[in-house]
């Protein structure tokens, strides 16, 4: 079986959020096993499972992903959306639009430090859709 939820999340401003408890509060009743699909249907904006408990993971990710790649660099030549446009393109296509988490004893089988975030690399990125498959 497979069912399917689009959620709409808030703007968020630019760096590494938390969105772990709007994924769940958002998912129908989950099957016993199975698996959940992520799919952030952006291409400015990344979605990736890390460490949960400390906020300087998030910031450290934010400065490293910075200086990989800067804003206003001379290569680019995709500039007409803004100089945080063709930066928030490239950390999207590094960090992806997706995950697959499993479905442990009908919850998601996520582990003790790990949490799902919503990486926003625009500066007014606006409203993100998700998408999650739910398949069992």
């Amino acid at each position: 079986m497979i069912q399917q939820v689009t959620i709409e999340l808030p703007p968020y401003k630019r760096g590494y959020h938390l969105i772990t408890s709007q994924i769940t509060s958002n998912l129908p009743p989950l099957p016993e096993s199975g698996l959940i699909h992520i799919f952030l249907k952006h291409t400015s904006a990344g979605i990736s499972l890390n460490e949960n408990a400390d906020g300087d993971v998030r910031r450290d990710f934010e400065a490293f992903l910075n200086k990989l790649i800067p804003e206003n660099d001379p290569v680019y030549t995709h500039t007409l959306e803004g100089s945080d446009d063709m930066p928030a393109h490239l950390k999207s296509s590094l960090i992806g639009q997706q995950i697959t988490v499993p479905i442990v004893n009908h919850r998601p089988g996520l582990g003790t430090w790990q949490g799902i975030y919503l990486c926003e690399f625009r500066n007014y990125g606006g409203h993100r859709n998700i998408v999650l498959t739910i398949v069992s």
